[in-house]
This record gives C-alpha cells, sequence and structure tokens, in this order.
C-alpha cells in the first residue's frame, strides 16, 4: 500500500495485524497523546508516565493480533490496555518499594528551617544527634546533608555500591527519626 497520511481504522486494523512499521509508526503518532494523558491522570512522576506510555505501546504491538474489531473500537482497546498496565504498575511491589524509599530519603531535605544560617539542620538538633548512629550512617547522612552531596557522589566518594548507599542512608533517616521522636 502507498503512503498515507491518514488510515481509516480498518485499514489501520488490517496493516497492524500484518506488523505493518509504517501504520504502527502512523498510530503511535496519532494515540500517544490521548494515552499518555490517560496515563498522567493516575501518575505523577513524568519519566514514569512516559515509561509506562513506552510499554503500552510495546504490549500494543505485541499483541495486535488478540484485538477483536467486533468487540469494540480499536482506541477503546489500546485504552483499556494503557489503563490495566498503568494501574498493575502501581500496584507493582518495586514501585510502592521505590516510593517509599524515595519519601524516607527527602524526608528529612523537606523539613524547612527558616533561619539563615550556613548549618540550618542545628536548628532540630541533627549534628547532635548522628553521634548515636552507626558510623557508616553518620557518614552517609553528613555528606549528603550537610556537604550536598548526592547518592551516586556518595558512592564514589565511599566506594561501595550506590545500592548500599541508598540503604544506608534509609535505615539513617529511619532512625534519626526514632531517635527524634523521643526527644
Amino acid at each position: 500500500m502507498p503512503d498515507k497520511t491518514k488510515y481509516s481504522e480498518e485499514e489501520l486494523v488490517m496493516l497492524l495485524q500484518g506488523q505493518d512499521q509504517a501504520a504502527f509508526s502512523y498510530l503511535y503518532d496519532n494515540y500517544a497523546s490521548a494515552l499518555n494523558g490517560v496515563i498522567s491522570r493516575m501518575v505523577e512522576e513524568q519519566q514514569l508516565a512516559e515509561d509506562i506510555l513506552q510499554e503500552a505501546f510495546l504490549k500494543i504491538w505485541n499483541n495486535f493480533k488478540q484485538y477483536d474489531s467486533s468487540k469494540g473500537r480499536l482506541f477503546t482497546w489500546m485504552i483499556n490496555i494503557t489503563r490495566n498496565l498503568t494501574i498493575d504498575t502501581l500496584r507493582s511491589k518495586g514501585y510502592k518499594k521505590q516510593k517509599k524509599i524515595s519519601q524516607d530519603e527527602n524526608s528529612v531535605s523537606n523539613y524547612q528551617d527558616k533561619t539563615l544560617s550556613p548549618d540550618r539542620f542545628d536548628s532540630m538538633g541533627i549534628r547532635k544527634q548522628l553521634l548515636n548512629l552507626k558510623p557508616d550512617q553518620k557518614v552517609i547522612i553528613d555528606l549528603a546533608y550537610f556537604n550536598g552531596y548526592t547518592q551516586e557522589e556518595i558512592s564514589k566518594e565511599m566506594g561501595i555500591p550506590l545500592g548500599t548507599v541508598k540503604t544506608r542512608m534509609r535505615s539513617a533517616i529511619m532512625e534519626l527519626r526514632k531517635i527524634l521522636q523521643y526527644n
């Protein structure tokens, strides 16, 4: 078939069932923004929404032979795949775990002290409370929150894997929370 700028739904379905890549490009160009809108209403993080959109189109491509036009329109079928994939992603253990780690990592940095002192966390007594942490936790918190290092920089500085940095930081923050609750 010659290249077209527009396909009817029947033509598009026929070409997609034949695994036509030009038709798939057309499908992506014409439906990606609508499907992204569905995802964005459910997911706040832009990067995660883009990942889900990419995975949705991959799933549409790989499962297109299962599409049955007698059961509904193409767009409705694609929305259902996208919505279900988004829900599955949000319910997954990996997503929940990453979300919890992110919240824990940010909990100390979200404290907003209005003083202008260079060591603004001292008003909470964090420096003093660091003495109660394990030495490896103390170093990580000190580098991250008082010296402004990223987790990647801490990993390189200390010569330990990034995952170890994240684990130690998370446990240190949890320990600091306990300490600060009892003081």
